[in-house]
């Protein structure tokens, strides 16, 4: 997926979600529902998901630079980790105002809160429709999708709650529904923050086996034993792999060199390979006391 593509994706996310949170928060103050005004937080959350996620691909497009090798890609990382960590601080709100409620649950309008609420699912349902495409391949665009579709979550707990409340008049159920759907959130965001945090302490990449890698290197003509191996993320899709390779002396390095390369992108989608090829005997050197 190309990076414009998915900035225009994001701008048109933004843009829609934006005109919509106005119309939300009004609706939530004039109808007094607990449900709105926290479907309305999230939408603000949306809106700072989106504008973060367009700002980090904005700033990894960025050639590299003699202080920054890699570039700007890791914001992209840190975007999408701050992402979860605020979907986390919008469920503590949410907790914190619905435990209030549970003691006096105001009266709430109802009508008028479906009203909203459904004008609200649809936005995220377009929303959602347009970063869907994208949201397999970075974890910065699966960021922002995740608060599009916790607040469709958040749009149809309110409807839920709405139409309850204007049947039988309970509405204890605003509260009730608000805490669902903190939990809903919650659940939601853990595998986006727990993948963050594993790209950022340079763990192996998901879908990559190391041990695979290691075979796969070893089954290469000449080449004896791999050590020293390690396969890492910079962000989502690019992997970056070093290792020592251990081959017969008389082997032509470049060929094996190239080999191995080949292998490791058309197999595992590893481009950035920093690979030392080493011979048996110097490998034994290397162990010998002085």
């Amino acid at each position: 997926m190309e990076r414009g593509t998915e900035i225009y994706r994001l701008k048109f996310a933004m843009a829609i979600t934006g005109v919509y949170f106005a119309a939300e928060v009004i609706g939530g103050f004039l109808t007094n529902s607990l449900a709105l005004l926290s479907d309305a937080g999230h939408m603000f959350s949306d809106i700072a998901a989106l504008a973060m996620s367009l700002f980090a691909f904005q700033m990894a497009r960025r050639p590299a630079t003699m202080k920054r090798t890699y570039g700007y890609h890791r914001l992209e990382i840190l975007s999408a980790l701050i992402n979860g960590l605020s979907l986390w601080l919008i469920v503590g709100v949410i907790f914190a105002a619905a435990y209030n409620r549970f003691f006096d649950p105001p009266e709430v309008q109802s009508e008028g809160m479906l009203v909203v609420a459904s004008v609200g699912l649809a936005v995220n349902v377009a929303a959602g429709v347009i970063l869907y495409g994208s949201h397999h391949e970075s974890l910065n665009i699966h960021g922002a999708f995740l608060h599009i579709l916790g607040d469709a979550v958040g749009s149809v707990g309110a409807i839920f709650a709405g139409l309850l409340m204007l049947f039988t008049g309970w509405y204890l159920a605003d509260p009730i529904v608000s805490i669902l759907i903190g939990l809903l959130i919650l659940y939601s965001s853990w595998n986006l923050i727990r993948e963050s945090m594993s790209i950022l302490m340079q763990s192996v990449p998901k879908g990559i086996d190391l041990e695979e890698v290691r075979l796969a290197m070893e089954q290469v003509r000449g080449v004896h034993k791999v050590h020293d191996l390690h396969v890492w993320a910079v962000t989502s899709g690019i992997f970056t792999l070093s290792a020592h390779a251990v081959i017969d002396g008389d082997e032509d390095f470049q060929q094996v060199l190239n080999e191995i390369e080949g292998l490791l992108k058309d197999r595992f989608r590893i481009e950035h390979t920093t690979i030392q090829l080493e011979t048996e005997d110097r490998e034994r050197n290397e162990f010998q006391p002085f």
